[in-house]
């Protein structure tokens, strides 16, 4: 387990004492119980001398989710000259510095709420940018690969598996997990990934993005504005979120336990190369939430 998790550019932190604490309580036989829980705090993102948003985070990559934020919504662009991203702890505050003058007033006052866990929040016309996208046809994705990751990143030291009530997401590429984001909300988690890639200029063309929660129209929205053509999870769909799947030709898997899956858009890219004989059951000590199917 130790060589799976060392293999990743950026894993999770279960182990970092600042993102959970213990607590005292009580099972369900009255016995006393200590056990972990993660901690959220809040973190105001500013654009040069604008404030944006606060969002609850764990408080990790602070810079990273700053940027994956700003530009998920808009507020930043990819040719954008960062000056520098400066973060307080002591008031929970970064600061992303342009070199571009920026003025979102107008935008802030056209939010709109959408299903991701804490709110996520989705600024100004997004939709017109999203119809204007346009993603690589040319990746594929070999069944063996989806089977491996999946392996992988639910074999990996976390703070799910420490404490619970977090999403994960992890950029990869064919078989490999690369990037291990998590969140109290799926939608900081994507954006950390989104400043990475970003601040370190990593193309999203040949990326497979992969995350523990459901393909709402949220997902599908900021995976397609990252430019990755694939988008795999654990957990289910919603109506809304296959539309703008299959509106921009995003490849979308869902239910992706053991040897199932599902998909809903982008067939066309899936090479189904697996023997689904050679394909183990996921054993019960990597079960999720959301694990509502058996293995076939």
């Amino acid at each position: 387990m130790q060589k799976v998790f060392e293999d990743y550019i950026l894993g999770p932190l279960p182990e970092n004492p600042s993102l959970t604490q213990s607590v005292v309580g009580q099972d369900q036989k009255g016995t006393k119980i200590i056990t972990s829980v993660v901690i959220e705090r809040p973190l105001t993102i500013f654009l040069n001398g604008q404030e944006i948003v606060t969002v609850m985070t764990v408080g990790d990559y602070p810079d990273m989710l700053a940027v994956g934020f700003l530009l998920n919504q808009n507020m930043l662009r990819m040719d954008d000259e960062i000056i520098s991203i400066d973060y307080d702890s002591d008031i929970d505050v970064v600061v992303v510095r342009t070199k571009r003058e920026t003025d979102f007033e107008q935008q802030l006052k056209k939010k709109t709420l959408t299903s991701g866990c804490a709110q996520g929040t989705v600024f100004g016309d997004l939709m017109e940018k999203f119809e204007k996208i346009s993603i690589s046809s040319s990746t594929i994705l070999k069944t063996t690969w989806l089977y491996s990751l999946s392996q992988k990143i639910n074999s990996t030291p976390s703070l799910y598996l420490k404490a619970g009530a977090i999403h994960g997401c992890v950029l990869c590429r064919e078989d490999q997990p690369l990037v291990y984001m998590e969140d109290v909300g799926r939608h900081n988690a994507i954006d950390k990934i989104a400043g990475y890639m970003c601040l370190k200029g990593i193309s999203a063309e040949d990326k497979i993005f992969y995350t523990t929660g459901r393909l709402t129209s949220e997902m599908v929205i900021k995976t397609v504005q990252m430019g990755i053509p694939i988008l795999i999870s654990r957990s289910g769909f919603t109506a809304w979120g296959v539309e703008l799947a299959i509106e921009a030709g995003l490849t979308l898997i869902g239910r992706a336990k053991g040897r199932r899956f599902t998909v809903l858009s982008g067939m066309e890219r899936i090479l189904y190369d697996a023997n689904l004989k050679e394909v183990k059951s996921e054993p019960k000590n990597m079960k999720r939430k959301s694990s509502i199917e058996t293995d076939g």
